[in-house]
């Protein structure tokens, strides 16, 4: 193709000065291109010099700048699509998080009334335990006045019962009549009777 394009504007700027020196008025596109002081060849060798830069702009710096912007969109749909991903995974975390929160305070409210119960059955155990050891001891010490109240009226009696021998033996040992005696006797016996 190039080598098309070099011949034809050989050929072009050939006719031209041909027609030029033979002193020809020139027709058509020469005129245009005499008015206007256009050289063919220049703008064929213009056309040429174009193609190629653009050829190789095209090869070496078009084609990898959008080869990059190619891969750069694919990176940013990538990195798009992870964002997207991890927002739900960030708000299905979210919602366990909050799942596992509801779960932990209902097990926390769960624990707290156990322990409360647990208090309350403790407490109530020991208040009975309690009840039942005042009232055991309750029961021990009304054994015990009992029989310290058994024991002193065993020594009073005994002690009543030395005593009204200590006063017989005094009153024996005065001259009493029979009489005398035997009343003695009888109130000292109704007396250890009543006692």
């Amino acid at each position: 193709m190039l080598s098309t394009l070099l011949v034809l504007a050989a050929t072009t700027g050939h006719a031209v000065e041909a027609v030029a020196a033979h002193g020809e008025a020139p027709s058509g596109i020469t005129k245009i291109t005499h008015d206007f002081g256009i050289s063919v060849p220049l703008i064929l060798a213009q056309v040429l010099s174009f193609s190629i830069v653009a050829f190789v702009l095209w090869k070496f710096a078009f084609k990898p700048v959008l080869a990059t912007l190619d891969e750069r969109q694919a990176k940013i749909s990538s990195g798009l699509s992870y964002a997207e991903e991890m927002k739900t995974k960030l708000a299905a975390a979210q919602e366990e998080s909050a799942a596992s929160a509801k779960r932990a305070q209902v097990e926390a409210s769960r624990i707290i009334d156990e322990a409360r119960k647990s208090a309350k059955d403790f407490l109530d155990k020991q208040t009975q335990e309690t009840a039942a050891k005042a009232n055991d001891i309750i029961a021990k010490a009304q054994q015990a006045i009992e029989l310290e109240k058994k024991k002193m009226l065993a020594e009073a009696r005994t002690e009543i019962a030395r005593l009204v021998v200590v006063t017989t033996e005094r009153v024996l040992a005065k001259k009493l009549t029979d009489a005398d005696r035997s009343a003695y006797n009888d109130a000292a016996s109704r007396e250890l009777t009543n006692a």
